[in-house]
This record gives C-alpha cells, sequence and structure tokens, in this order.
C-alpha cells in the first residue's frame, strides 16, 4: 500500500474504539522495524518524525525516501502514514513540501490567538494537498527536541476552537510528558480528557507521551476517545539496552561481530518487541 494521510486511519479506530501507534523514527533500524512489524500484525501505523530525527536522517525528503523504498521492499500492505511531530511553523511547510501524509503543528508555545491564526493557515495548506494535521493546546510536559514543556492542562474552550479549525486529530495537555516518567507523576487527568473529548465534537484525540503510561490508564484514554498514542522513548531504551548488551558480551569481538549489521540487530530485534507489544495493548492488530 502507499504511503497514506493518517486521517481514514484515525476516523475508523476513533469510530471502532482502538488505538493507532505513532511511533517515531530515528533511522534505518526503526524503519525497517516498524513496517516489518506493523505487515506482520497487520496494524495501522503513523511513523512519527521530530524536526531533529529528519535532521539526522538527512532532511525530510530523504526520510521520504527511505519509507517509500522500504514500504515497496518489504511489500507492506497495511496503512502508514508519515507523521511531522511537534513540527514549527516552518517545519510544517518544509516537511508538506517533501511529501510527508500527516502534519503537527505545534503552536503550543505561541499566544492562544497566534497559535489558532497559524493553525487555520496550516490546515488550508496540508487539506489542499490531502495531508491530515494535528493541532496541541496545553504544552505536553518533558523535552522534545530541546523544547521543555510544563506538562499543563489544557484549557477545554480554547480546545474547542483550535478543533474547529477542521484539524483532524487533536492534542491536549492532560498531565502526560515526553520521555521518562517521574516516581510522583500524578497521572493523566481523566476529567479533563472527557471535556476535551466533548468540546472538540469527537475529533480523535491524541496521547503524547505514550512510553511510561501505565496499560490500564491507556486503555481508558482509549475508550474516552483517544485515537493515536505516540511511543518514542521505550523503543530509544530497548535499542540502547540490547546494543550494551551484545558489546558487553564481547560479541562485536567474535569473527566479523563489529559489522554494523551485527551489532545494530539485537536493537532492532527488541524495537520490534516493543511495536508489537504496543500494537496489542492499543487494539490495532489485525485493523488494516
Amino acid at each position: 500500500m502507499s504511503v497514506v494521510s493518517a486521517k481514514e486511519m484515525l476516523l475508523k479506530a476513533h469510530k471502532e474504539g482502538y488505538g493507532v501507534a505513532q511511533i517515531n523514527i530515528n533511522n534505518l533500524e526503526w524503519i525497517k522495524s516498524v513496517l516489518t512489524t506493523v505487515e506482520e500484525l497487520k496494524s495501522p501505523v503513523i511513523l512519527g518524525v521530530s524536526e531533529g530525527a529528519a535532521k539526522y536522517m538527512g532532511g525530510y525528503k530523504n526520510v521520504m525516501g527511505m519509507v517509500h523504498a522500504l514500504d515497496e521492499f518489504y511489500n507492506v500492505t497495511v496503512p502508514v502514514a508519515v507523521h511531522l511531530d511537534h513540527g514549527t511553523y516552518e517545519g510544517a511547510y518544509k516537511a508538506l513540501e517533501a511529501g510527508f501524509t500527516s502534519i503537527m503543528f505545534d503552536g503550543s508555545h505561541y499566544p492562544f490567538e497566534e497559535n489558532l491564526a497559524k493553525t487555520k493557515e496550516i490546515v488550508a495548506a496540508c487539506h489542499a494537498k490531502g495531508v491530515s494535521v494535528e493541532a496541541e493546546v496545553g504544552a505536553i510536559g518533558g523535552e522534545e527536541d530541546g523544547v521543555i514543556g510544563g506538562g499543563e492542562i489544557a484549557d477545554p474552550e480554547e480546545c474547542r476552537q483550535i478543533a474547529a479549525t477542521g484539524v483532524d486529530m487533536f492534542a491536549a495537555g492532560i498531565g502526560n510528558i515526553h520521555g521518562q516518567y517521574p516516581p510522583n507523576w500524578k497521572g493523566l487527568d481523566f476529567d479533563v480528557l472527557e471535556e476535551v473529548e466533548r468540546v472538540t465534537n469527537h475529533v480523535p484525540l491524541v496521547l503524547h507521551g505514550g512510553s511510561g503510561i501505565p496499560d490500564d490508564m491507556v486503555r481508558k484514554a482509549i475508550t474516552m476517545g483517544v485515537s493515536k498514542i505516540n511511543v518514542n522513548t521505550e523503543c530509544q531504551l530497548v535499542f540502547a539496552a540490547a546494543t550494551r548488551k551484545y558489546i558487553e558480551e564481547k560479541k562485536d569481538l567474535q569473527g566479523k561481530g563489529y559489522d554494523p549489521r551485527k551489532l545494530l540487530k539485537p536493537g532492532a530485534e527488541a524495537i520490534k518487541d516493543v511495536v508489537r507489544e504496543k500494537l496489542t495493548l492499543f487494539g490495532s492488530v489485525n485493523k488494516a
């Protein structure tokens, strides 16, 4: 299947009561691991790309080139969207020009009226090309590409106005954070989530910081309108741990164990395990 917008897969997920995983990709191994696993489990997926990751991978066009080539090479038949994660105003237009099929414009750090105006503009530009759009109100906690969010709780009225711009998915701060969750984390604010789901007229909602949220909270959030859950940190942690184990066991010194194809394989397999676990938890297996 060709790479597609995230709109239809999220509407289907919202209607049928499951979640679609956004798995952030960071290099060739990530893309291979995710595409082969979603094909194996017949699950739709959204490949998340931060601006920092895009720069690391050689730019937006190179990211799309790798995804298209690997999608064809592995004969992927499930829906795959390539989504700019926490895009700036300038980054949104660059990713759109490069062929991304979904764009997140994160204007949560702007004064509200500016966020609203810029979101309207980007929705119009993206929809003209059949590209889905995600917006955000209330900064998500933690750090994303050097930008630190305080874990704000979104204002429902601001959510209503941003959702009314015609966005295809909507991220609201409900106490979730990027990165690893601290021991004293209070958990998700389900009262706010319920109100946001109501005032946004049932636009599919997005849960950022999906790594580390307890499974029961994730399941509950999905029943309350969350249709997209972002996962990044967990894949990075298991990749690092598997690579460390390989080297600590001195396997890189055995034969041609230093070959990067062998050196990186345990990490790539560990990513697959996390993806399988998340797709099962979110309920998207066999939903392609």
